[in-house]
């Protein structure tokens, strides 16, 4: 069969992370728009003489010598000789990303950065702007099948063998050089805006998750409050069909308009120059909604991101109200099993754990004893059963107190877990809710005072740990910890 192609672009090396960027932004709208061109005139019905096909430009780097370079930060190494490559999507979302990632490589490595064509087609459906509105009638009066014109998304590129440390490159490369191919991060872009109801231009690079709706209300005020009051770092607060709040210091105002029904995981975005706001999302209830939704915004290279939300106290002497900061996880979830072996630990990591540490005792205005009333450090066991109360409680209270757990919930562990298989920093801080243990459980109108005043600070302590992590240098918060000895240079 024929295909139909751009003419192919020879490789370009550079030495200057913005003219690599450019370069790449240049293979990438072209090729787009080359796929959109012959779509376009499918809908007018002319059918084109044979495939059309278009690739991803493709970024490649060399090393030439096993030299150790004087950097404290845990990313940017080629760790052995050989040629690393990877394809690359949606330049524009990604150019800070990139350019830092060519400056840090540039840096520690010297040489080139080299940008050409991959031989890894742009799926029809990717090359298409997410609101993009296409004359369906038409084209579907011509009764040719679209993938027997385009390149339909191919689920042999949209693995995850990189991340999880599973791929075996050829001996000498090329090496990859990024966890996530194009189609992979395409997939997970195209996802994000149907599960969330927003673009993926708006998240941050510090998220919150939460299973609890109180937590989203009350982060709206919070943000909204915050627009009218001119706050001087955010500077757009984004809901739910990208309807968006701007800041009373440039005019103020409200565009967009709602989505008829709410997402399944709706997200709300306070918007910071370079990403460094705060995205919340309300996952729900379930560990297969908290990896759904991680492994779409791990391509997004967070910063950080914390699991905010109400679990059940497993001892006695917990009050509801009370915090839990997790230390460490016990993975009843099962999602993640054939992915990351159970025998792979979680460690806690220092800088998140001391950001919640500190937060709570900035927001709770307590300090040593007087945090430990309101708050333990412990294990975490995350459920795949809700109803986990129904079973045999002897089998089930005897692996839970072997494990030393504090509390338990349904997402914790899965988001921590999803953190460091994607070399994303993460943490917990729970409140209990209730013991079913012990028989206590939260009935309508029985809520205590303290709880409810514990719950109110929750969402604050959250936001000031994001502000306190947002302040950390990076070489400090993307932590050695989740990188392995064969690591990708990207971060």
């Amino acid at each position: 069969m024929t295909v139909l192609s751009p003419p192919r672009l020879e490789k370009q090396s550079f030495t200057e992370p913005e003219e690599a960027w450019a370069h790449i932004a240049r293979i990438y709208h072209r090729n787009c728009d080359f796929i959109r061109g012959h779509l376009d005139g499918l809908a007018r019905g002319i059918v084109p003489p044979g495939r059309v096909r278009a690739c991803y430009p493709q970024v490649e780097v060399r090393s030439t010598s096993y030299s150790k370079h004087e950097s404290t930060l845990p990313y940017g190494y080629l760790h052995t000789p050989g040629l690393y490559r990877t394809t690359v999507t949606a330049p524009d979302l990604f150019r800070n990303y990139l350019q830092e990632q060519f400056t840090v490589l540039l840096h520690n490595h010297g040489g080139t950065i080299d940008i050409g064509e991959s031989d890894t087609p742009i799926p029809l459906h990717f090359a298409l702007n997410p609101h993009e509105h296409l004359d369906g009638a038409a084209i579907h009066a011509l009764e040719v099948p679209l993938r027997d014109v385009f390149d339909a998304p191919d689920l042999a590129n949209t693995d995850d063998e990189i991340a999880n440390g599973t791929y075996v490159p050829p001996r000498g490369g090329p090496y990859p050089l990024s966890a996530f191919t194009a189609p992979r991060v395409d997939y997970s872009l195209f996802r994000l805006t149907h599960y969330t109801g927003t673009d993926a231009e708006h998240f941050q690079n510090f998220v919150i998750f939460t299973n609890y709706q109180f937590y989203i209300d009350e982060f709206c005020r919070v943000a909204k409050a915050w627009m009218a009051e001119k706050h001087p770092h955010y500077r757009r607060f984004v809901e739910p069909g990208n309807v968006a709040t701007d800041n009373a210091l440039t005019g103020g105002g409200v565009t967009g308009t709602p989505p008829p029904r709410s997402p399944q995981m709706p997200a709300y975005h306070l918007i910071a120059d370079r990403g460094r706001g705060i995205t919340m999302v309300n996952i729900g209830v379930g560990p297969a909604n908290a990896k759904t939704i991680t492994d779409h915004i791990a391509v997004l290279r967070p910063h950080a991101w914390i699991m905010l939300g109400h679990c059940a106290g497993l001892r006695n002497s917990q009050d509801l109200g009370d915090y839990v900061l997790a230390h460490a996880y016990v993975r009843e979830d099962h999602v993640l099993d054939a992915d990351l072996p159970l025998s792979v630990p979680i460690p806690a990591l220092a800088e998140v754990q001391v950001a919640l540490e500190q937060a709570v005792h900035e927001i709770t205005q307590t300090e040593g004893v007087e945090t430990k009333k309101i708050m333990r450090t412990g294990t975490v066991a995350t459920f795949d059963n809700r109803n986990w109360e129904l079973l045999d409680q002897t089998e089930i209270t005897r692996r839970l107190s072997q494990s030393r757990a504090v509390a338990l919930d349904m997402e914790s562990a899965t988001i921590a877990a999803n953190g460091f298989r994607f070399r994303v920093p993460y943490g917990t801080l729970l409140c209990v809710s209730d013991k079913p243990l012990h028989g206590e459980l939260k009935l309508p109108g029985m809520a205590s005072d303290f709880y409810r005043t514990q719950v109110n600070r929750h969402l604050q302590i959250g936001l000031r740990a994001m502000e306190i992590l947002r302040d950390e240098p990076a070489e400090r918060l993307h932590s050695r910890k989740l990188r392995s000895f064969a690591e990708t240079a990207f971060q």
